[in-house]
């Protein structure tokens, strides 16, 4: 059985219960986790959920040190560091 593709920000996430691939109504909840729905990510952490996370301050690093590498290429910035 196929994974189903879990959507980023889907348009009302207040509908569904996120605890398990179900996806079930929140009116029935099939899976019997509980008698609360589980929130989407989004709910919890806001739109822009998908940018927190345990390597969130590496890739932060990683991006701007890529745009330095860039702005160094271009003749923005001197060469030496």
């Amino acid at each position: 059985m196929a994974n189903k593709k879990f959507p980023i920000n889907p348009a009302r996430p207040d509908r569904i219960c996120w605890g398990c691939d179900l996806y079930c109504p929140v009116e029935n909840m099939a899976c019997g986790n509980g008698a609360d729905r589980t929130q989407h990510p989004c709910e919890l952490f806001g739109p822009d959920w998908m940018e927190f996370g345990l390597n969130a301050r590496d890739q932060q690093e990683q991006e701007q040190q890529n745009t330095q590498n860039e702005k160094k290429a271009q003749g923005e910035l001197p060469a030496h560091d």
